[in-house]
């Protein structure tokens, strides 16, 4: 049984650690697993973590700040309280990418399980707007929409929208998942990782980059961009002048 103080668990602690733990238990429950067959596991646990927003409310209030500040709001402790309240023993890890923390983190799970690290891990990443810095840097970059609205890949595009999101999925090796019996929604064929490298700007896109990325993850998973049938992009509708 893990216990938390009331002050850590309400006050000092970011609202995206609580959620977290909560999509966890779900995880393991829609996977027909028990979290207590968990404990002692080389189970790993693999979070995208960009927003720390929380700790900037914290901040603002320095007669606030206690023992627990750190643990409530440090991106490492997202993925460690996982693997600590569970018992979990295989790799623990927040990652930020920016936008695409989540991906990536999904991606490092998967080669942990391909590289027979661990045979099983909880993947995700999570993003609360908890404070207004985020919207005021962002409206100050002239990334956001001032019309409510994103226009992804169209002419008409003046910035994006943003939202919040959680999500954790339970990973297993496919070998053993069938052995095992278990409810298998969904098998991932492959994934890939690379970045822009030197182009016209920081945030700027590559797409040559982007492109070879892609062809690289066909060809490691056997598939031919003819055989997809949905694609989902990060888009933001901002206008880029390269």
């Amino acid at each position: 049984r893990i216990e938390f103080s009331g002050r850590e668990f309400a006050l000092a602690m970011d609202p995206q650690q609580r959620m977290l733990l909560e999509l966890a238990w779900e995880a393991m429950e829609d996977a027909s697993i028990l979290p207590s067959s968990l404990r002692g596991s080389q189970c790993g646990v693999f979070l995208g973590v960009a927003s720390l927003d929380y700790s900037y409310r914290i901040a603002d209030d320095m007669a606030a700040i206690d023992a627990s500040t750190a643990t409530g709001n440090t991106s490492s402790i997202a993925s460690n309280r996982l693997s600590y309240v569970f018992d979990l023993h295989g790799p623990s890890m927040s990652l930020d990418t920016a936008c695409s923390s989540s991906m990536v983190a999904f991606h490092q799970a998967c080669q942990s399980i391909r590289s027979g690290e661990t045979s099983m891990a909880l993947a995700g990443g999570i993003s609360l707007h908890l404070h207004p810095y985020g919207f005021i840097i962002f409206s100050k970059a002239s990334m956001l929409s001032p019309t409510g609205r994103c226009q992804v890949f169209d002419e008409a595009g003046n910035g994006y929208v943003r939202s919040e999101g959680g999500g954790i999925f339970l990973l297993k090796d496919y070998d053993q998942a069938v052995a095992d019996g278990d409810n298998i929604i969904a098998v991932v064929a492959g994934s890939a990782v690379n970045t822009d490298g030197h182009k016209s700007g920081l945030t700027v896109p590559n797409p040559s980059a982007q492109i070879d990325l892609m062809k690289r993850a066909y060809e490691q998973a056997g598939i031919s961009p003819d055989e997809i049938d949905y694609l989902e992009a990060h888009g933001t509708g901002t206008r880029a002048n390269s």
